[in-house]
């Protein structure tokens, strides 16, 4: 009879994974973390500290520490260096001096009258310019007016007349018409409205084209040092004209 309660074929069975309706909490994703472990250890509980066995370090090739293979120097304590006072050879200290006067710049014969009473001396210089006191203006600054002339002042003056030149305004040159001569025009070429006669121009002479390089003379050429169609170039040598096996002619002029 129970078989028949379930329509189908389907039956119940467990599922093959989890199904986020058989979770009350936000879903499988979230995980709490471990209270065991050093990683990822929960931040809620104390962690216990954690050791690592590690294998034996590498050794150095160079050892860096201060240790015996440095020889320090025997002399060298903790204040400084254990020697006695050397000396060494040095030039001569260049020291910057002021310069300051000394005792044959002064000139205590010429203080007298600043140390001592002294009865008041005048000198005679030549006047100041920067100290005038007297700033008015002398009888010369003042010039008299002109008694002669169109331009007197306070005085009855005569007409006076002036020869100028002659005014082009008016005069015979004028051009009252402002209309241009004869002059102003400019004549016009014959050619450009008759026939053009045949023109002629003289020129430079026209040289033929040809080779304008430098050619060799005959003394350019050497014939004696040809070996091209000869075994060597001809060679002079000195040597004796006849041979020491033949009898020389002798010949009796008795």
């Amino acid at each position: 009879m129970a078989e028949e309660v379930w329509v189908g074929t389907w039956r119940p069975h467990r599922p093959r994974g989890p199904i986020m309706a058989l979770y009350s909490s936000p879903g499988p994703k979230y995980l709490i973390p471990p209270t065991t472990g050093f990683v990822k250890h929960t931040p809620t509980k104390l962690r216990a500290p954690a050791y690592s066995f590690r294998g034996a370090p590498m050794l150095l090739a160079e050892n860096c520490s201060p240790g015996p293979r440095y020889s320090v120097n025997p002399k060298i304590l903790r204040t400084g260096k254990d020697l006695g006072p050397a000396y060494s050879i040095l030039g001569r200290y260049h020291t910057k001096t002021t310069l300051t006067p000394g005792p044959g710049d002064y000139f205590p014969e010429k203080s007298t009258k600043h140390v001592f009473d002294s009865a008041p001396s005048h000198s005679i210089s030549a006047r100041t310019k920067t100290f005038r006191v007297d700033s008015t203006p002398g009888p010369a600054a003042y010039m008299l007016p002109m008694v002669m002339g169109p331009h007197t002042i306070g005085k009855v003056s005569q007409p006076s007349f002036s020869i100028k030149g002659r005014s082009k305004l008016g005069s015979f040159s004028d051009d009252l018409h402002k209309t241009p001569g004869p002059a102003a025009y400019r004549q016009t070429d014959v050619q450009v409205t008759k026939f053009k006669a045949p023109q002629y121009t003289m020129a430079a002479r026209v040289e033929p084209p040809g080779d304008k390089t430098l050619k060799p003379g005959p003394g350019a050429h050497s014939p004696e040092k040809v070996t091209m169609t000869r075994p060597c170039a001809p060679v002079v040598s000195f040597g004796i004209k006849h041979s020491d096996y033949m009898t020389p002619l002798v010949v009796d002029v008795d």
